[in-house]
């Protein structure tokens, strides 16, 4: 496609949607001059069409469609064979417990650090530049921080100058170089925490801003119970940002079932660091097994949904309470 043609599609797409917009303008002002019970209704159904037919197009199909190719074999043949692969073979059972060991140790670290951080810089003197820092790195893509980690991962022969700065230190104290995005299991480690890395920002930024919430009052009246610190955090601060430590949890482990990019820039997947996200990009658009993406894709979404739920329910509960 020559560039002549391509910038006619684009004005073609624009068009459209002008005459679209237009069409769509044209019956709202018609039906303004409606009756008001039958306009309010109409007015609401054009309000709402564009967002409907957008995500029908661009969520509710798609949907459908590769549930539907889970379970058609290549012959385009219902089968279960792509679930029997999934929980049959080595390389895909090893991916699935990858994505269970990424979504137990991510946001439970990460939570877990930000809040201790959240709490020590507490009103202490330059605790904005202190957020900063830690937040800093959220500001980054995963892809970026990817790069900035492989090279501290990076790996030299023995003898020659180590450029990362893992193996650096290991020389330094008086050892070998180690590949260490090569080396099963740490591997999938070294990569966990680069997520941990970027997720403790987003925790320490809204648990510090639950905690700064939590009434004054509660604060002093145990002071004056005679509690300690540790009691007060465990007895006060916790029960008073519940909800936010649920968001969070809930938020961290929905990009962490989801996570790619990561995987995909340090190690594409191989010596046994791929995850379900990275095994469906492989599957189906490197492996052109496309019932097998797609199942994966249903089994991330099986996955995904209970903690969406969860995290509704919740922030359902707390909206009744207020």
């Amino acid at each position: 496609m020559t560039t002549a043609d391509l910038i006619g599609k684009i004005l073609q797409l624009v068009m459209g949607l002008a005459v679209f917009a237009a069409l769509v303008g044209l019956l709202i002002f018609l039906i303004d001059r409606a009756p008001k019970k039958g306009r309010d209704y109409w007015q609401l159904f054009l309000f709402l069409a564009p967002a409907i037919f957008l995500l029908a197009i661009g969520l509710i199909y798609p949907a459908f469609r590769t549930t539907a190719l889970a379970f058609l074999d290549k012959g385009g043949n219902f089968s279960w064979d792509n679930f029997v692969w999934m929980f049959t073979q080595p390389a895909a059972l090893r991916t699935l417990l990858n994505t269970i060991i990424w979504v137990l140790l991510v946001p439970t670290l990460s939570t877990a650090l930000g809040l201790a951080y959240a709490v020590f810089i507490d009103r202490s003197r330059g605790e904005r530049v202190y957020k900063a820092l830690v937040f800093m790195p959220m500001a980054i893509s995963f892809v970026g921080a990817g790069i900035i980690w492989k090279f501290v991962y990076e790996y030299k022969s023995a003898g020659r100058e180590q450029i990362g700065l893992l193996n650096a230190l290991a020389v330094a104290f008086g050892g070998d170089p180690v590949q260490w995005l090569q080396t099963d299991p740490i591997n999938t480690v070294l990569l966990i925490i680069v997520m941990i890395w970027i997720q403790t920002g987003f925790a320490m930024v809204v648990l510090s801003a639950a905690i700064k919430g939590i009434p004054t009052e509660q604060i002093e009246a145990a002071q004056l119970d005679g509690t300690n610190a540790w009691q007060r955090f465990r007895n006060v601060t916790v029960p008073g940002i519940r909800g936010s430590l649920v968001v969070v949890l809930t938020t961290i482990s929905i990009a962490t079932l989801k996570v790619f990019d990561i995987v995909r820039t340090m190690t594409a997947g191989n010596f046994n660091t791929s995850v379900i996200a990275n095994e469906m990009y492989t599957q189906a658009f490197r492996a052109s097994e496309v019932g097998r993406g797609s199942a994966l894709a249903v089994i991330l979404f099986l996955l995904v949904l209970p903690i969406v739920i969860y995290n509704v329910n919740v922030l359902r509960k707390q909206r009744e309470i207020r």
